[in-house]
């Protein structure tokens, strides 16, 4: 005779919503992915600044072809934000952007997260509003998510933020308050200038971060207890909902571009990509982009997978093994757009958005494998511990809840 298994019991609608809000509540969900959403995005905008150090005057400078006056005119009629327009003197110049090279190294490394994000935002949405023209589309995504990243808890792991909260140490010292002291005068001061540059919704959000982090201080020294568990549910609710939105936007991205493609003749009849290969501009190697544009095959294939890729990757989110698959294509396109078309940062942007779909096992793997190269480099004892120290950290913050 066979046995028969019993059927799982089933759980009653009341009770799963309960443990879904319990989840949400308790713990900021993917702290792999936003930790390397986190390192990708302050990577690539750092590779950006630091590429263009020599011509950064004629970029966003005073030297540049779209001048001071002209870029203020535009600010007046779409009100975006940069502080680029308090002045037009090349020191206050030279200021912005040394802090927008050193914010992206410091939140490339994790140091002091929650202040650094919002300097990195500033130096972001600073440079890029002041010359709108010059982009190649990845400045696009990284303006959204420096705004997205001011919202979540990035440096749960991979980060200077996880060491120093591993060791016990998490928000002792003075570096905290006069880095929030710091930026509080610098708030005072954006809106100030609020009727030359800004929308009022941006000044809001400054205020209320600024004003949040302030009350986590006095709560974290004074009111440990039901205040502080209050303040981590709002936290974590604030990082998962905004991590749902960095993943809708990717799959927007992604939906919209194939769609559009869709439509287009060339796309098609499959030869939208021998075009490009044949334009100077973005032909980096012109030997390698001769070679593929010479096999018709190679370009109907491309061009094909490109939008079939595309179109069906938000169809794929709930089935985990075809999502990874199109997933390592994705980037494997961008890759290719990297090295055939010359447009790397466009390439890495969109790459470090990816990221927020990597499945967890395959980033502590990864991270397991970095820590391992580090330590040979720098000749250190095996750090084994650390990772776990790091994952407990997060799990015993994640233990607080209000519903659970």
């Amino acid at each position: 005779m066979t046995e028969t298994t019993a059927p799982r019991p089933r759980i009653p609608f009341d009770r799963r919503l309960a443990a879904a809000a319990q989840k949400v509540t308790s713990q900021a969900l993917g702290p792999y992915q936003s930790a390397i959403v986190r390192i990708g995005f302050s990577f690539t905008w750092l590779l950006f600044l630091v590429r263009e150090w020599p011509h950064r005057l004629e970029l966003y400078g005073p030297d540049g072809p779209w001048s001071w006056e002209m870029g203020r005119q535009l600010i007046a009629d779409n009100r975006s934000f940069t502080v680029l327009m308090w002045s037009d003197g090349r020191l206050w110049f030279e200021i912005v952007y040394g802090l927008a090279v050193l914010s992206a190294v410091l939140m490339l490394l994790g140091w002091r997260t929650r202040a650094v994000s919002v300097v990195f935002m500033a130096g972001v949405l600073s440079l890029q509003n002041r010359s709108i023209f010059m982009g190649d589309g990845g400045d696009n995504v990284v303006h959204l998510m420096a705004i997205y990243l001011v919202l979540t808890r990035c440096a749960q792991v991979w980060s200077l933020d996880a060491r120093r909260a591993a060791r016990g140490r998490a928000g002792l010292g003075p570096v905290g308050p006069l880095l929030w002291t710091v930026l509080g005068g610098f708030l005072l001061a954006a809106t100030w200038f609020s009727d030359v540059t800004g929308e009022w919704w941006l000044f809001v959000l400054l205020w209320v971060l600024w004003l949040g982090n302030a009350l986590w201080w006095l709560v974290c020294r004074f009111a440990p207890g039901e205040p502080r568990t209050l303040l981590d549910v709002l936290a974590n609710l604030a990082h998962n909902a905004t991590l749902v939105v960095i993943m809708a936007e990717v799959c927007l991205v992604y939906a919209t571009a194939g769609w559009y493609k869709v439509q287009g003749s060339r796309w098609q009849d499959g030869t939208a990509l021998y075009f490009p290969l044949q334009l100077d501009y973005f032909t980096p190697w012109p030997a390698v982009s001769e070679l593929l544009g010479a096999s018709a095959v190679m370009v109907l294939l491309i061009t094909y997978g490109t939008v079939i890729v595309q179109v069906a990757f938000p169809f794929t989110l709930f089935n985990r093994k075809v999502k990874n698959v199109l997933l390592v294509a994705m980037m494997l396109e961008h890759a290719g757009i990297a090295l055939l078309l010359g447009l790397p940062f466009f390439s890495l942007a969109m790459i470090a958005a990816d990221s927020v779909f990597l499945p967890t096992a395959f980033l502590v793997w990864l991270g397991a494998r970095a820590a391992r190269g580090r330590d040979r480099l720098f000749r250190r004892p095996p750090a084994g511990a650390e990772l776990p120290a790091q994952s407990r950290s997060g799990e015993e913050a994640g233990t607080r809840t209000l519903v659970g």
